[in-house]
């Protein structure tokens, strides 16, 4: 059966390292509410693909039919237009049990449907990109949007430890955290250099960022800066906080390259349940047991690999 679509739907592609599966399926979740095994999800929420650091490529569905030839009708009987467009195949790689489509093929099909849609087509700046896809023998078109990755420029800031999160990393925990960011108040009061502010910042994120070292806020003012941000770092514990926010977001100093105490964590998770209604906590340590006593409940979770080097991510409402 053919569709015309009345209803936004919005199909995603992803892409991601081996050792991002568990964090990918948690952003999903943290977007969707649900998550996939495969490499695609099928969502009538909008979510700019440039957001996260897993998104390839969003195609909002106008059209969904058994055939190609099928499309093709659609789009002459709907009378298809745009100022300038042009045509883009996302079948350059495997897409669940769908198989690639050949480069030729794509082509093809690309200047196949071009030729259908009135207006002036434009490979190099277009008004429009229509999207095109074939998922489990059905074909979907719709206006096309390509992710950017905006995290990759901030990986050359001008400060960074080699103990920080990496920008992917930064980008997918700040969208756990705050998956929709209207009227919503962050903060990181254990920003360090500022790696997930920054992220958080460049995605419109309203965050604040706060540590006790102030040569390190010193440089994490200096990364804002660096991307043309605006945002706040101020010097001093977290104990010293007094405002309210809807979500707090901490990388947990490690023992292993501080000489904070277990008694010094523990206070700066107790200080967090005062501030906030939300926790992500990333922890190199097991410790369900102490966000338990502080009268947060762990609503979902995960573990990022660097290496040999563990990461825990826990979301604590």
């Amino acid at each position: 059966m053919n569709k015309l679509k009345t209803q936004s739907t919005y199909i995603y592609t992803y892409v991601h390292h081996k050792n991002e599966h568990d964090l990918c399926r948690m952003e999903m979740r943290s977007f969707f509410g649900f998550d996939t095994q495969q490499n695609y999800l099928f969502s009538d929420l909008a979510v700019d693909p440039s957001r996260s650091p897993f998104m390839e490529e969003r195609l909002e569905v106008m059209y969904e039919a058994e055939t190609i030839s099928d499309i093709k009708n659609l789009i002459k009987d709907m009378k298809v237009s745009a100022s300038s467009y042009k045509v883009y195949c996302f079948n350059r790689m495997d897409i669940g049990e769908t198989k690639k489509i050949p480069h030729p093929e794509r082509r093809l099909m690309e200047r196949e449907l071009g030729l259908i849609i009135n207006g002036e087509p434009d490979l190099d700046n277009p008004e429009i990109v229509f999207g095109l896809v074939s998922i489990n023998n059905r074909w979907y078109f719709g206006k096309h949007s390509k992710s950017v990755s905006v995290w990759r420029e901030h990986v050359h800031k001008p400060n960074s430890y080699s103990t920080a999160l990496n920008t992917r990393v930064a980008r997918a925990i700040a969208n756990i955290a705050v998956p929709d960011p209207i009227e919503i108040r962050a903060i990181d009061p254990c920003c360090g250099i500022g790696t997930v502010v920054v992220e958080a910042l460049s995605m419109g994120i309203n965050i604040e960022g706060r540590d006790i070292n102030p040569i390190v806020c010193k440089g994490a003012r200096e990364n804002i800066a660096y991307f043309n941000l605006k945002g706040t770092i101020t010097k001093g514990p977290i104990s010293e906080v007094n405002d309210h926010y809807d979500v707090c977001i901490i990388d947990l100093p490690y023992n292993l390259y501080t000489h904070i105490s277990r008694e010094e964590q523990i206070d700066i998770i107790k200080q967090a349940r005062r501030i906030s209604d939300k926790c992500l906590i990333v922890t190199i340590e097991t410790i369900d047991d102490l966000i338990e006593e502080v009268g947060f409940k762990i609503t979902d979770c995960c573990i990022t690999k660097k290496h040999l080097f563990v990461r825990q991510i826990l979301l604590c409402e």
